[in-house]
């Protein structure tokens, strides 16, 4: 697995685990912890979840996966932006390390901008890192703008800006990510496929046709061929971790490149696209 390279020297895995929608339905359960757990195996060691995904439900679903292999596990997990505050993120946080069963969280991030000033943000993120509950912090569906005042309120420790970035939403390669790479910042990409609707695009499947792959791995295998890039694909069953794992090795060809940059050229620069 091709490792990307946090300011702090630590390495992570290029594709992870998203659990955005999991922890919604309990018949699902069983075979979800068993995909978190197969995907730990096969190397996909960095797992995201969010306070908000399932009400805590996911969080609490990520816990029971990796009960026993917390070691092997990169955790990130997000605090809503109305409990970013110096009195709010505290209790955020421990009820998040609480609902994962662990005492520290290797990445902590601010979910979306809100109301509270990111200075204060930053000061309740540096707050806990230095009591030990997060090892770092950084943010998620910030663009350009907001980064620059991130950094200018204090904020030059983030680790990475988790954003919607896949081959149909390009648009932040014309600044966010350059802005990114400058500070060897990495990006976090979720929905690297579009949540599905990108599987039925004629060029993502003749590609696929082509490499005797699937059009989901190929989606997969653009994002993780961009350099400072950690995917983080869902995955809710056994199988589709397997699919996943499999896009890790998938090297595309130059012709592979163009043909898909073709069909699905850089957007047009606009604000950051969220769903």
């Amino acid at each position: 697995m091709r490792q990307i390279v946090l300011p702090d020297g630590t390495h992570v895995p290029a594709l992870g685990q998203g659990t955005w929608n999991m922890a919604e339905r309990a018949d699902a359960r069983p075979e979800e912890i068993a995909a978190l757990r197969d995907g730990v195996e096969r190397g996909l060691t960095l797992i995201d979840t969010a306070e908000m995904y399932a009400d805590g439900r996911s969080e609490e679903l990520v816990g029971e996966a990796i009960a026993g292999s917390r070691d092997r596990v990169f955790l990130v997990t997000k605090a809503y932006p109305h409990h970013a505050g110096r009195d709010t993120l505290p209790r955020a946080c421990e009820a998040s390390l609480r609902r994962l069963g662990t005492d520290v969280i290797d990445l902590y991030l601010l979910h979306w901008r809100g109301s509270v000033p990111l200075a204060e943000t930053v000061a309740a993120m540096e707050a806990l890192v230095a009591r030990g509950l997060i090892a770092r912090w950084g943010v998620s569906n910030l663009d350009t703008d907001d980064m620059e005042e991130l950094v200018a309120a204090g904020g030059a420790n983030c680790t990475t800006n988790q954003i919607l970035y896949n081959i149909s939403r390009r648009a932040p390669e014309h600044d966010l990510l350059p802005w990114l790479a400058a500070r060897h910042m990495p990006v976090m990409a979720h929905s690297p496929v579009e949540q599905g609707r990108l599987l039925g695009h004629a060029a993502l499947r003749d590609v696929a046709e082509a490499r005797g792959a699937t059009s989901a791995q190929i989606a997969l295998a653009w994002l993780l061929n961009r350099d400072g890039v950690i995917a983080i694909p869902k995955a809710g069953t056994r199988a589709h971790v397997a699919e996943n794992a499999a896009a890790a090795e998938l090297v595309l060809s130059a012709d592979d490149l163009v043909a898909l940059d073709r069909a699905l050229p850089r957007a047009a620069p606009r604000p950051l696209d969220m769903l």
